[in-house]
């Protein structure tokens, strides 16, 4: 790859002082007690993520030559965005491939950032061929998401900014996709304080980086599956899987349940809106997937664009984790008044019932009997355990 000069870094911080956000970090001791918590909110960046940043460098340095011929790139919806902006910023034409399932409002804002979009059915990877294709076909300048030095120190500029303002640190959680972010955030850290840690966090349904790394050579995973959209790529780049596996001292994996737990905390404990891969970073503190307990720790929200008609889905799974949300199944004979006195043992140990739904089914373990399912607001885990058990004691049983 071509060597990338901590000089490279500090040149984009300048060229981006005046066009992109600063966001300071925010303390958040409320999402965790595991550490001390800080987040670095790039989704309240121009553009709604961090992508902004290496988009923005890539293409300001570009020659008179290449920027009259425009700009073409792939993306999940976030770079895309970064690139429409930068583009249109310096008076240039972009066009952008997105896979056909990126969410609706990652579509709108791009284009309504200037550019022209073409929906490639499939996933990034996808949306990347084809990106390749056009860019070979009509002679765009490419740029890339993650692959490439100017991008990948544009997004080390982040690193900068959190050793500015927390020289203190003891480890930096960023979330991992193609691997851009982690490289340019893992390099400037590491090159200027190499003592702190720097931990990569990718969806357990999309592991390409961390499967990688693990082996030692670029992995490309036969499919991916996962609510975070923005890091749902199949395969590393070449560039960003060299510096991962040098800079970055470890990549683990959350659950999408894991993810959606920590998008709520967000919301709930930091008024903050996070998509799926911008929540990666937390809700690897939050569940204890990286040693940094009793540790000064920041994650990255990278990123905030995240469909509305998403967020209620991913609100109610993040309910549903943390013991927000219960459906519990009771098996009873069928006879007047047990519904009514279900109903009483429930609300009598403070829980709140959201629907029932009664049948006569094989399911009941009695000839005449019948279920009934029950949807209810709750407290927490140790709530919903306390509310089982009270329907057991009262003679009911709980399948």
């Amino acid at each position: 790859m071509d060597k990338i000069e901590i000089s490279e870094v500090y040149r984009a911080a300048r060229v981006l002082k005046d066009v992109v956000r600063h966001p300071h970090l925010i303390a958040a001791p409320r999402i965790t007690d595991r550490c001390q918590l800080y987040l670095k909110p790039e989704n309240l960046q121009y553009t709604g993520s961090f992508k902004l940043r290496g988009a923005y460098y890539k293409i300001s340095q570009l020659s008179d030559e290449e920027k009259a011929r425009g700009v073409i790139a792939c993306s999940a919806g976030n770079h895309a965005q970064g690139v429409a902006f930068g583009a249109t910023h310096n008076g240039i034409r972009s066009l952008i491939c997105l896979p056909e399932g990126a969410p609706l409002s990652k579509v709108e804002a791009t284009k309504g950032y200037g550019a022209e979009v073409c929906l490639v059915p499939g996933v990034y990877d996808d949306a990347y061929r084809r990106a390749v294709e056009l860019q070979k076909e009509h002679g765009y300048t490419f740029v890339h998401p993650f692959d490439d030095p100017l991008v990948i120190a544009g997004q080390g500029t982040i690193g900068l900014e959190i050793l500015e303002e927390m020289p203190d640190v003891d480890a930096v959680i960023v979330p991992v996709g193609g691997g851009g972010l982690a490289s340019g955030v893992a390099f400037a850290i590491k090159s200027l304080s190499p003592g702190v840690k720097v931990y990569g966090v990718q969806a357990e349904g999309a592991p390409s980086m961390a499967q990688s790394v693990a082996d030692g050579k670029i992995e490309r995973l036969d499919s991916v599956q996962t609510i975070a959209d923005g890091i749902a790529v199949k395969e590393p780049g070449v560039n960003t899987f060299e510096m991962c596996s040098r800079w970055v001292d470890d990549i683990v994996t959350v659950t999408d349940d894991e993810i959606a737990a920590a998008i709520l905390a967000l919301i709930e404990q930091q008024k903050l809106v996070a998509e799926g891969a911008g929540a990666v970073a937390v809700a690897a503190a939050m569940f204890g997937k990286v040693p940094v307990d009793g540790k000064k720790v920041v994650a990255l929200v990278s990123g905030g664009n995240i469909d509305v008609t998403i967020l209620s889905r991913v609100i109610t799974r993040g309910l549903t984790k943390s013991g927000r949300n219960c459906i519990v199944t009771v098996d009873l004979s069928d006879r007047p008044g047990q519904l009514a006195a279900v109903c009483g043992v429930i609300g009598s140990l403070g829980a709140n019932i959201i629907s029932v739904t009664h049948e006569r089914t094989a399911g009941s373990k009695q000839i005449n009997g019948c279920t009934l399912r029950i949807v209810m607001e709750t407290r927490n885990e140790e709530h919903i355990e306390h509310i089982k058990q009270g329907l057991a004691q009262a003679g009911y049983t709980v399948l």
